[in-house]
């Protein structure tokens, strides 16, 4: 009811149009419309024009007439018997009428809808008619009927889902043609940040175009401009946004731009699942906080950061005699753990002022006169203590109702005032969560880092840091034992417990910078804070995103409760890839015997076997979409192939020797090659239903000293790692086509290599029969695990490793103990590939003995 009052009052914006999508047949898509005449009676003395719209869906040909007494006339292609323009020779007769622009449309059966704008059942109208529309600009009738030709091919095809197949392919390529138009943007001055495809959604229909998020607006541009050119939300209003499921998969995204109205303002359904995240995060980290600038400068001490009172204690200290200190006073001291957590831990700040509490305008009454102190003050330094980004919010609540006294005008002291933006003190606390795991701070928490326990704490770099403390509050400062006055060293003990004390500096060198996705085209100062949470409306649920990770952590806890359930030899020789459907109800694989098949699920058959040339192919994968299967050959070429139309789409003659493995990411196709490279190559699609083919363009190639035989690419697809024939590992920067790191991990081939999760280690195996993981920022080995044969894939959630041995089992392992955890017998020869579903719980292996094998969690 919320989205039906919603619309109504929408529907004022639009009170002449009485074309709806919900005239479309449920799945059907609105692609364009042309302004046209409704020719009737052609030819005859009662010809009439109706003006009106002439729209071009998926499944039917719609015409809306101006004049609201007509009905509007809806065509189903499948009931068509012809679609034709005018022969160029009649077109040309100059004996004959005007017939340009002219398309004839022959069919046994039309709809009349909203005759008289009445809203009633259809009406039906059955026998051979036809109906002839002329298009104003005559120019566009050769695309319109060619468009018109290809969806009443799919119409007519006899199974739905290789209609629904080839109508995706025509949507697909359309907007592959198609980009958001810029000068729709608000304002000139605004940064694009991403842009990729999507579909509008609203109850039964779904609209398809293009997402568009800049630093001030997120825009939908429908490819067919229905309801209007532009549908536009500005981000400082969203209140509110949600990962969501649609059609059972994880590409949903609702976002909301009130606190309690249930319906959202735009519902937005993605092809894929990485750009539905990487919208998310986008929008997420411009809600509650907005501004880099709210953040304090984390490469600075607290004492550093107020230029005026930083430059009255540089003089200070420049007049002062040795040993020189900038703050007589520390963050770290019993007094300001205290000042922060009296409330909860009363009696300790009574021991520590004999027996009182502070002065009632000394005590911690606001996050902002807090902070403003911190700033500004003369003596105050302190920074937060651990309990922000806790859970318990207590110590910011009297709950306790002591009497913490009255401050100057009356104002008794109780709970701490909080920040406008936060609704209450587990809100607080949420937030400040939310901001430490923020772009901005995990790009810049290193520098702190480097201030409080790194090489900036002490010597030279301390003092160009302007962060110089008292000697005595540092390790070492003083040696007590040398001191042999009692009372000296007993002034010296106090002063060092009570005044505080300077962490022990843990690291004498450049801290990392955290690895996290790199965002389009957003520098570090325009990085934004917070997340939203991912819950459902009610606080009490969990939300999709969250049972999906919970059930990823079951799977993977429980994965030796593996069990097979099916085989079938489908190859003459062996599987060397694998690559499943969005839907999981196809199957394809590589193998060396030179064939890509095609394996249903469904019926347990081989429905397609396509060879491509006489030499093996070693990799394969789907492209987004479920329309393309990609195939890697040890003939130098990579193959495209159609699923819908069981052809070969495209080759690409991109190596000088055998290609051994293909990576997709976002556009971009990444293949290794016994040639000693790694290429990156954009690929941008042609139109699939005619002869345009993929126009392939090379942006980098990451040159080696021998045969490439595995590639991987970490989430945020910035960074890839290659693994060698002669065992080397090295770790390029695929945005600068740099090499960060080159490896001698293996003595030997090496087999497979893979990422973990958070993109922090890197997983290898290879030809020595070990394991090995490395810092993916250091380059540092870190573990080392010795197999008893060679394992040749597997798959890995950051500490628990699925892999397939020489032998043929699958060995579950795990990697911080150094063992096996369980043993699954599985093929009678080596696995040589395995693929894995997102939730964890259904694995397909490919072996040497030529067969595919189906694994399920029995939980």
């Amino acid at each position: 009811m919320a989205f039906i009052r919603k619309r109504r009052l929408e529907r004022e914006l639009y009170s002449k149009e009485r074309f709806s999508l919900l005239l479309l047949n449920l799945e059907e898509y609105y692609f364009e419309q042309h302004t046209a005449n409704h020719i009737i009676n052609k030819g005859c003395r009662d010809e009439r024009k109706f003006r009106g719209s002439l729209k071009i869906c998926s499944k039917s040909v719609i015409f809306e007439p101006d004049d609201n007494i007509q009905p509007i006339i809806k065509i189903p292609l499948r009931d068509c018997i012809s679609i034709k323009a005018p022969e160029d020779n009649e077109a040309n007769n100059p004996f004959t009428r005007d017939t340009s622009g002219v398309i004839s449309v022959v069919c046994n059966q039309v709809f009349l809808i909203k005759e008289r704008n009445i809203i009633a059942p259809y009406k039906t109208v059955r026998g051979r008619t036809e109906h002839l529309f002329q298009l104003d600009v005559a120019g566009k009738l050769g695309d319109v009927v060619q468009t018109l030709h290809q969806l009443y091919r799919a119409s007519c095809l006899d199974k739905m889902g290789d209609q629904a197949a080839m109508i995706t392919a025509i949507l697909q390529s359309r907007l592959a043609r198609t980009s958001f138009d810029k000068n729709r943007f608000q304002s000139i001055s605004e940064t694009l940040h991403m842009e990729c495809k999507a579909e509008m959604v609203t109850p039964l229909v779904t609209n398809p175009g293009h997402v568009c998020v800049t630093d001030a607006n997120l825009y939908f541009q429908p490819l067919n401009g229905y309801p209007k050119p532009v549908v536009q939300i500005t981000l400082q209003n969203v209140r509110r946004i949600y990962k969501r499921r649609h059609g059972l998969m994880p590409l949903g995204l609702e976002v909301f731009c009130t606190e309690n109205d249930l319906c959202s303002d735009i519902y937005l359904k993605f092809y894929n699942y990485q750009d539905r995240d990487e919208l998310y995060f986008l929008i997420a980290t411009y809600i509650d906080l907005t501004k880099p600038e709210t953040f304090r400068d984390l490469s600075k001490p607290i004492g550093a950061l107020n230029k005026e009172r930083l430059d009255r204690l540089l003089k200070r200290y420049q007049e002062m005699p040795e040993p020189k200190f900038m703050y007589g006073s520390h963050y770290s001291s019993p007094g300001y753990v205290l000042f922060y957590l009296v409330r909860v831990a009363p009696e300790y700040m009574l021991c520590l002022q004999n027996g009182k509490f502070d002065h009632a305008d000394r005590m911690f009454n606001s996050l902002a006169e807090t902070w403003k102190n911190c700033l500004d003050g003369a003596t105050d330094f302190k920074e937060l203590i651990p309990e922000f980004y806790e859970n318990d919010s207590g110590f910011l609540v009297n709950s306790l109702k002591l009497d913490l006294g009255k401050r100057q005008g009356g104002k008794i002291v109780e709970d701490v005032e909080l920040p406008p933006w936060a609704s209450g003190p587990e809100d607080f606390l949420q937030k400040s969560q939310e901001a430490l795991e923020s772009q901005y701070v995990s790009e810049h928490l290193h520098e702190w880092i480097d201030i409080i326990f790194g090489y900036k704490q002490k010597g030279s770099e301390a003092v160009a840091a302007h962060n110089v403390f008292h000697p005595l509050t540092y390790e070492g400062g003083v040696d007590l034992n040398s001191i042999m006055d009692p009372n000296e060293k007993v002034a010296l003990l106090t002063q060092i417990l009570e005044f505080g004390q300077t962490p022990k500096q843990l690291f004498t060198i450049p801290h990392p910078r955290r690895i996290i996705p790199k965002l389009k085209s957003l520098s570090r100062t325009s990085s934004h804070s917070v997340s939203i949470i991912e819950s459902p409306v009610s606080p009490n649920e969990e939300s999709f995103e969250d049972l999906t990770e919970e059930s990823i952590k079951l799977a993977w806890n429980n994965l030796a409760k593996l069990k097979s359930d099916e085989q079938y030899k489908i190859h003459k020789e062996a599987i060397t890839g694998i690559a499943v459907t969005c839907n999981g109800s196809s199957v394809f694989t590589t193998s060396q015997d030179s064939t890509l098949k095609m394996f249903s699920k469904e019926s347990k058959t081989i429905q397609r076997s396509v060879s491509f040339s006489n030499m093996a192919l070693s990799s394969c994968l789907i492209l987004p979409g479920d329309t393309t299967v990609i195939s890697s050959s040890w003939d130098n070429h990579i193959y495209f192939y159609s699923i819908a139309f069981g052809r070969q789409q495209d080759i690409l003659m991109g190596h000088d020797d055998a290609v051994s493995k293909i990576c997709w990411r976002d556009g971009r196709l990444y293949s290794a090659s016994w040639d000693s490279t790694v290429k990156v190559w954009h690929c941008v699609p042609g139109e699939t239903l005619s002869n345009k083919k993929y126009h392939f363009e090379l942006l980098a190639e990451l040159e080696h000293d021998v045969s490439v035989n595995t590639i991987d690419l970490n989430a945020a697809n910035t960074i890839l790692a290659s693994g060698t024939k002669e065992g080397t590992i090295s770790v390029w920067d695929v945005t600068t086509a740099t090499v960060l790191h080159q490896l001698p991990c293996h003595s030997g081939t090496v087999f497979d290599a893979a990422f973990s999760p958070d993109s922090r280690h890197l997983l290898s195996t290879g030809e020595d029969s070990c394991f090995k993981v490395t810092d993916v920022q250091t380059g540092m080995l870190i573990s080392s695990v010795t197999t008893d044969e060679p394992q040749r894939c597997f798959k890995w959630d950051g500490n628990t490793i699925l892999s397939g041995s020489q032998s043929g089992e699958l060995l579950i392992w795990d990697l911080l103990g150094g063992k096996v955890i369980e043993r699954i017998k599985g093929h009678t020869g080596a696995v040589m590939s395995m693929w894995m579903n997102e939730q964890c719980n259904s694995v397909i292996t490919g072996g040497e003995d030529k067969q595919i094998m189906f694994w399920k969690l029995q939980y």
